[in-house]
């Protein structure tokens, strides 16, 4: 019997996977909810929510992740901004919460004026594109700590009792989705090491969308808060932010068969990774959006309205009954 081996770059005899490049989703989440038992439970998924009365607060917390080696390698960190509050406002959105305000944490190694300013720029420009208030924030040295650099942030949000989404999708419900701007700042431990496996970031990127390998990777997270208008004013049942995990995140709107028939197509940087890293489509649609960024689960009535409702929507599949995601022929399970 022959037996799989695994070289130090997450490489196998069947490709790279997240798991061998260092991120175990599974065991990930296992870590989140022994965290979440211990604290006790929430009301929310991808944001907490907190009744104050008249209406909800919510509250979300997320970074950069390993996305910032990729902007020091271009010694270009006026973008990581933009994904720190999109990965914040786009979980809110996910709840049918408005973001209203935002406080980062940067914790270096070394204080610099110009990498701070240039992190400066990005924020403000995601304030900007998220229609929210910074109000603060932290800047830690830790130079025994961190190497380099580290972004993270919260964004707090507000929501009328009728504004927020049940989060459970239902039987016979329409998928509309959004697409993405890209890889936006999820599975970019697989990303970089497939992508690096024999190019370096500097190096032409070979589809005509980038200069370079690295700017492809570094395209900002699109922000989603423009949608929420248009999902308030349909029966919106629940929302999936299409992250850590790819397309299972469609399981967190419940367990269903949600059959996707229509998925926007994928960007060059994900036909790149796949091919520079001989990574299994199945692998490909449990990492990355593939081209999708954000799922709506509406009533089969509404969902034209919504989509044209918005510029780039479109009905992109069915709810049904059963217990996976079904997309380009692959079967997926939460």
């Amino acid at each position: 019997m022959t037996e799989d081996h695994e070289d130090a770059d997450g490489t196998s005899d069947e490709g790279m996977t997240y798991a061998g490049a260092g991120v175990d989703i599974d065991a990930s989440e296992a870590a989140t909810a022994a965290l979440v038992s211990a604290v006790g439970e929430f009301e929310g998924d991808f944001a907490g929510l907190l009744d104050i009365g008249d209406r909800y607060l919510a509250l979300a917390a997320d970074g950069v992740g390993t996305k910032i080696l990729v902007a020091e390698a271009l010694e270009d960190y006026s973008t990581i901004g933009i994904d720190c509050i999109a990965m914040n406002v786009n979980d809110l959105v996910a709840g049918g919460v408005t973001p209203v305000a935002f406080v980062d944490y940067l914790a270096v190694d070394t204080p610099d004026d110009a990498v701070a300013e240039q992190v400066g720029a990005g924020l403000r420009e995601g304030a900007d594109r998220a229609d929210i208030e910074l109000v603060g924030g932290e800047t830690a040295v830790m130079p025994e700590v961190v190497r380099g650099l580290d972004l993270a942030g919260t964004s707090a949000g507000l929501a009328e009792p009728d504004e927020t989404f049940a989060g459970e999708a239902q039987e016979g419900d329409v998928l509309v989705g959004f697409p993405s701007s890209g890889i936006h700042s999820n599975g970019l431990t697989l990303a970089r090491q497939a992508a690096t496996k024999d190019h370096a970031y500097t190096d032409p990127y070979p589809y005509d969308d980038y200069g370079t390998v690295g700017e492809a990777l570094l395209e900002p997270t699109r922000i989603y808060t423009d949608l929420l208008p248009a999902l308030h004013a349909v029966e919106t049942h629940a929302c999936a932010h299409v992250t850590g995990g790819g397309w299972t995140n469609l399981s967190r709107m419940g367990e269903f068969h949600y059959a996707v028939t229509d998925p926007f197509d994928a960007h060059s940087v994900f036909e790149f990774v796949a091919d520079e890293g001989n990574v299994s489509a199945e692998e490909m649609h449990r990492t990355f959006n593939m081209g999708t960024g954000f799922v709506a689960a509406v009533a089969p009535g509404d969902a034209e309205e919504l989509v044209a409702a918005t510029d780039e929507g479109r009905v992109i599949g069915t709810v049904e009954s059963g217990d996976e995601v079904a997309i380009r022929g692959l079967s997926l399970s939460g």
